[in-house]
């Protein structure tokens, strides 16, 4: 069953995700790889003489979209960003359980199939959900991790979901921009935060994809207790769906070597500080 509301929507979307891919004026590669749960694509790009760094994206978005908000690692980072399966993207349209841990499993398998025996790996929202999944899983294969507003850890009812629908039905109904901005508000808060490339692909994903509404689970201390590499955990104290003051909290219960950065006053979509960008180019680096 097809991830896409119609062929033709299909097409839009991977002509966005072209689109956007070509934004970010830096030569890239097309990877496809075959894992146990189906065909996975992803792109290679960024510094390929530096570390390499597995990056994950979010849920009903792009790897395209994804590397244009991380063009700040771009230069110090041989970036393999992957399309998760099931997504919006270029692997396959396979959609694997949001409970469980096949998702951690897959990526397990991804890492194996690119050739490294362990990678550092950075993963936003539902993305940070597949990297925490995994981090129970494979363990020895995260060398370092930051995951940022991520599902997986400490998973909000997300009430604000209810409060959505009202200007989603007005814009699936008119089209017009501004529902589709008011839509977006209840997790960005700030008009601010909707650049062209974020009013895009929101548009794309309420267009043309059939939309995902569950995040990864929480993931077992019990399952993590295996983990112990350097980890950075980023959250919104604001964020609707994945509350700093939860995520947080739990994250640094369950991993010891773990530090936590909460963004005052942001929600689950945000614009990422300068110094916090330098923070996780560093901590990467281990500078």
């Amino acid at each position: 069953m097809s991830i896409y509301k119609s062929q033709a929507g299909k097409e839009k979307s991977l002509a966005l995700y072209d689109k956007q891919l070509l934004k970010l004026n830096m030569p890239f590669s097309d990877i496809y790889v075959k894992t146990s749960f189906g065909k996975t694509h992803l792109v290679e790009t960024g510094n390929r003489t530096e570390k390499p760094l597995l990056v994950f994206h979010g849920g009903n978005a792009t790897t395209a979209y994804n590397l244009l908000m991380c063009k700040f690692l771009l230069n110090d980072f041989h970036i393999y960003a992957v399309d998760t399966i099931g997504h919006p993207g270029k692997s396959d349209e396979v959609c694997l359980s949001h409970k469980g841990y096949d998702y951690g499993k897959w990526a397990s398998e991804v890492i194996d199939e690119i050739g490294y025996a362990g990678i550092a790996c950075l993963g936003g929202s539902f993305g940070g959900g597949i990297l925490a999944k995994m981090m129970c899983v494979a363990p020895q294969k995260v060398d370092k991790a930051v995951l940022i507003v991520p599902a997986g850890i400490s998973n909000a009812i997300p009430v604000s979901s209810v409060a959505m629908l009202i200007p989603l039905l007005q814009y699936r109904i008119s089209k017009q921009k501004k529902y589709l901005v008011k839509t977006a508000l209840h997790m960005a808060l700030r008009e601010e935060v909707l650049d062209e490339d974020t009013i895009d692909i929101l548009k794309d994903s309420f267009d043309n994809v059939k939309i995902k509404t569950a995040m990864p689970t929480n993931i077992s201390m019990k399952r993590l207790s295996h983990y112990g590499s350097p980890t950075l955990i980023i959250a919104g104290e604001k964020d609707c769906l994945f509350p700093a003051r939860k995520v947080l909290r739990r994250a640094r219960q369950m991993i010891p070597n773990c530090q936590t950065i909460e963004l005052k006053g942001s929600g689950h979509m945000h614009i990422l500080p300068q110094k916090e960008k330098e923070r996780i180019v560093a901590f990467l680096r281990g500078d």
